[in-house]
């Protein structure tokens, strides 16, 4: 039989959970509605019918809120589908590689400001989470892609890719070109680096 106290304990968890979530789900909706600046403590409280200090006890800065949001939003919107995702034997590794990334940006390509907020967020405070869990979720995709390949191309592709990537939101985030140029940019640079590309 369980106790009242156990009860009571399993409830109040409860309860924090979907609190939290309900932080979580506001700060993603205001990150997409009206930017990483409109992220104001005192208006996620008030929009959760919580308490500054209930905020704090969970997230002890706004950085770390943000960031949890995100990460939650990536899980949900990106990573998953690459948990999913196996690399047939035909498949080349142009092909593969492409794969991955459309599973990485076409979720941003609907939510263009939260690419903003991820781009800001992992330059503040605790935002080596985000390339942390991104590398975790990206890396595994990216190397069943590149498991055949040669050994110099599997040590080389990575980098220039994820710099190009990187850079090419970069300058999105800058205005200087728009989301929806950044895939077919990708494309065209994976073709030239792997048209050649045979297998180890």
């Amino acid at each position: 039989m369980v106790s009242a106290e156990v009860k009571a304990e399993v409830k109040s968890g409860a309860a924090a959970d979907q609190r939290q979530d309900r932080l979580l789900d506001i700060v993603v909706e205001i990150l997409e509605t009206q930017g990483y600046d409109a992220v104001q403590l005192r208006e996620v409280a008030r929009r959760a019918r919580t308490s500054l200090a209930t905020i704090y006890k969970r997230y002890p800065t706004r950085d770390s809120l943000i960031v949890a949001a995100l990460e939650r939003w990536m899980d949900e919107n990106r990573f998953a589908g690459l948990a999913t995702q196996t690399h047939e034997p035909n498949e080349s590794i142009y092909d593969g590689l492409m794969r991955v990334f459309r599973t990485i940006f076409e979720p941003w390509e609907r939510h263009p400001d939260m690419l903003r907020a991820y781009h800001r967020a992992r330059s503040a405070p605790g935002g080596h989470r985000l390339v942390d869990r991104g590398l975790d979720a990206v890396i595994p995709a990216t190397m069943a892609v590149l498991a055949d390949a040669e050994a110099d191309l599997v040590e080389e592709l990575p980098p220039i890719v994820s710099n190009l990537a990187y850079g090419l939101v970069a300058r999105f985030t800058a205005g200087e070109i728009d989301i929806t140029e950044i895939l077919p940019i990708l494309d065209r640079a994976l073709f030239r680096l792997t048209v050649n590309a045979g297998t180890g």
